[in-house]
């Protein structure tokens, strides 16, 4: 029968990076991550010795059962949500008195923000806010700016893991700025550069050239146009923006769509004065993606996952690397450390691919 490990769980929870885990039993890192993902069932020693370090029993580390790596299946359940169901839509499951229930799980907000203050006074330079918090030790909150949907799912996990991630919606242009300004920990980047035909490295070094930095793959995703169900207006390529009936909304200026778009319409030789509601700017992907669902705009360039969450077809335009650029005193950090622990496993890999439909194969390859 399969083994199932538990051994990246308990060591989240206790604290420790794989590297130290690896370093305090005797094996190599690379040993560790297969341990983890259930490709290598270590022998009684090493397994003694797992769980002398993480302080917890073999059996909590190892169990028999299905495999991590296990198959989708296809299930059946009732629908809680207003409206009907769309192919392709994303949602929550739970058990409700032997029921199986899928409830919509709406990107748009519903119940009161999680948040740590209220601002009492403001200036362009400072706020002064008011707080009722002890706010978390400095390493153990991670402030992450980018613009892709799917960052929101590294919250959960680390969570568990005692840690924070405040993930900060903006271009990628902005979010390599906050990072120059020492602003952020992390900076989320899908910029092309024209000359070399790369993502984000030629940018980077041009924006941060003093600056030493890492820059981690977080996937492989393709930008396309977001249409209503059906596509009733008939919208196949970026051409079709010229066509009187059909309004877009658009990115703000640095942002890899704002890009994607002017670079498709400087080729194709319309002028962006031709393109109806291309002054019309909506502030991140899943903003765009909503006007296009409640019928305020045709269509939007945005990524698979935009389109997922609120159930609209997508047209593959480009695939783009999406990247993370930490600065060193960042990679020094608790909370990085387990992110990057976090994004080698198989098991947030595979999360990752299967709601949002993005390539994993580069996931947390460090990028030269």
């Amino acid at each position: 029968m399969p083994v199932q490990s538990h051994v990246k769980e308990m060591r989240m929870r206790s604290g420790i990076s794989a590297a130290e885990l690896a370093r305090q039993i005797g094996v190599s890192r690379q040993t560790v991550y297969a341990i983890e993902d259930g490709k290598f069932i270590p022998n009684t020693v090493v397994a003694l010795k797992l769980a002398r370090v993480l302080d917890v029993r073999v059996d909590e580390l190892f169990s028999i059962d299905e495999p991590e790596g296990k198959a989708s299946r296809s299930l059946t359940a009732d629908w809680l949500g207003a409206g009907r169901p769309s192919d392709g839509q994303l949602v929550r499951l739970s058990w409700v008195h032997n029921r199986l229930i899928a409830v919509p799980a709406s990107p748009l907000p519903a119940f009161f923000p999680a948040a740590d203050a209220v601002i009492e006074s403001a200036t362009s330079k400072s706020i002064s806010m008011a707080t009722g918090i002890d706010l978390p030790a400095d390493g153990k909150r991670l402030v992450l700016a980018g613009c892709d949907p799917a960052l929101s799912l590294l919250s959960e996990p680390l969570h568990r893991s005692g840690m924070e991630i405040l993930p900060v919606s903006c271009s990628s242009r902005r979010a390599l700025q906050w990072l120059k300004d020492r602003k952020v920990h992390i900076a989320g980047s899908h910029l092309l550069d024209h000359k070399s035909g790369d993502y984000n490295v030629p940018v980077v070094r041009r924006l941060l050239p003093d600056r030493p930095v890492q820059i981690i793959t977080f996937a492989l995703w393709e930008q396309g146009l977001l249409v209503k169900r059906g596509n009733p207006k008939g919208i196949r390529d970026i051409a079709d923006l010229a066509r009187p009936d059909v309004t877009l909304i658009n990115r703000e200026k640095g942002s890899g769509s704002r890009d994607l778009l002017d670079t498709a319409l400087r080729r194709l030789g319309i002028p962006s004065e031709q393109v109806k509601g291309y002054r019309s700017v909506a502030g991140s992907h899943l903003a765009a993606a909503y006007t296009v669902a409640s019928g305020s705009a045709d269509c939007c360039i945005a990524p698979q996952s935009a389109a997922r969450c609120f159930g609209l077809e997508f047209i593959a335009l480009a695939v783009e690397r999406f990247d993370l650029v930490l600065s060193q005193r960042s990679l020094e950090m608790p909370a990085t450390k387990v992110l990057l622990d976090l994004l080698n496993g198989s098991g947030f890999q595979r999360k990752l691919r299967e709601l949002t439909g993005y390539d994993t194969s580069r996931t947390g390859h460090i990028v030269d």
